[in-house]
């Protein structure tokens, strides 16, 4: 498994110990599980949570036992972190308010979660002389360019004005009272401090901008593993209506475009991170796979398809339903309307591409959800015609 691993210039990998904050998250459970079963890394586990994480975690014969330590702390306001940060030799930052709904909703928790909270992070690791990997997201890019063309132009399928590059895509968001970019605003604020570290005191760092990963764990299902009242992310949003056999909700009519990646797939990009510093330390990834580029509208056709498959069931005759974006995420919500990644650095750094296409990520994905969650929806929808 681990033995004679070598990185991609040929030297001998070496142990190494991780300090990662957010693991026990939807990215950080993947994550995890990649160190353990495929190299001889050691993890500090740093989260407030640790279902996701409950089957490495849990005493006997694993192969790993010993090489996992979960830390329950939460990094607002624990002293230890900057203990566990000096005991190791790479941190990971995956921590982070990062789902839609909140970002006009609870535009403070989110500005404070993705910039505030992160900085004492930043500040540890550039005082002690640590690497730094930090999950940034694909929307600090916000509006493409081609947004503000005239509909008809045909310069809208001009890739030069839609496809994201990380060193020369401008950065463009909505209006201060479009509070739904607090989220972006706050991400891209932490990496230019993360830059400016690195320019100014030597903070050896790798930013990830992660486009819309998908994949078993992610996320919720509201009323089951998380609020009753919590909207999740597009997909889980979706994979909830399949579950409780109501119509997907399109909001303002499905017509954004977005790629999706499988989670393993991501995975093995950010361990090549891990273990190729000199190949991705002062770098910005995308990890996306364009390849994978549908309209939100074309999605919740795909997994009606998909998961009428999986879970022997036949569609609804009307499998979805237009709403407003006011409606579902209230005043103050605005969007992007492509996202599409270039892949040209992660490439030439790392010689990476992904492989899944999205038909077999969602069939992965909704197989998982069903047989996790449908039984337990069917119990709590059954109750709620009984009160």
């Amino acid at each position: 498994m681990a033995g004679g691993r070598v990185d991609l210039d040929g030297n001998v990998i070496k142990p190494m110990k991780i300090c990662m904050i957010g693991a026990g998250g939807f990215i950080g459970s993947h994550l995890c599980e990649k160190l353990m079963n495929e190299t001889p890394h050691t993890v500090l586990a740093v989260d407030v949570y640790s279902d996701k994480i409950k089957h490495l975690l849990e005493p006997g014969d694993l192969p790993w036992t010993g090489r996992i330590q979960f830390h329950r702390i939460n990094i607002k306001n624990d002293s230890r972190l900057e203990g566990l940060i000096k005991m190791a030799d790479l941190v990971v930052n995956l921590a982070a308010i990062c789902t839609p709904a909140d970002y006009n909703t609870r535009p403070l928790d989110t500005i404070y979660s993705n910039f505030i909270d992160a900085l004492p992070v930043v500040k540890y690791c550039s005082e002690n002389g640590k690497r730094l990997i930090h999950f940034s997201t694909c929307e600090v890019y916000g509006k493409t360019i081609g947004a503000f063309l005239p509909e008809d132009s045909p310069l809208r399928q001009d890739p030069a004005y839609y496809v994201l590059k990380e060193d020369a895509s401008p950065c463009i968001f909505g209006s201060i009272e479009k509070q739904r970019w607090s989220y972006a605003c706050a991400k891209q604020l932490i990496e230019r401090l993360i830059y400016a570290e690195g320019a100014e005191n030597g903070l050896e760092f790798t930013i990830v901008r992660p486009f819309n990963w998908i994949g078993p764990r992610m996320d919720f299902i509201p009323g089951i593993d998380g609020p009753s009242e919590g909207v999740p992310r597009v997909l889980a949003c979706f994979s909830n209506n399949l579950l409780r056999h109501e119509p997907l909700k399109l909001v303002d009519g499905g017509h954004s475009q977005r790629t999706f990646i499988y989670i393993k797939d991501a995975i093995e990009a950010v361990l090549l991170m891990i273990e190729n510093p000199a190949r991705a330390n002062g770098q910005i990834f995308n990890v996306g796979n364009p390849n994978n580029e549908v309209t939100v509208r074309q999605l919740a056709e795909m997994m009606t398809q998909v998961y009428s498959k999986v879970s022997g069931e036949s569609p609804l005759e009307t499998p979805t339903i237009d709403v407003s974006s006011k409606e579902f995420y209230g005043e103050g919500y605005d969007d992007s309307d492509k996202r599409i990644p270039d892949m040209t650095i992660i490439n030439r750094q790392l010689g990476w591409n992904p492989k899944t296409s999205l038909w077999d990520l969602l069939e992965s994905t909704l197989t998982y959800q069903h047989r996790t969650y449908a039984e337990a929806v069917k119990q709590a929808m059954s109750k709620t015609t009984v009160n």
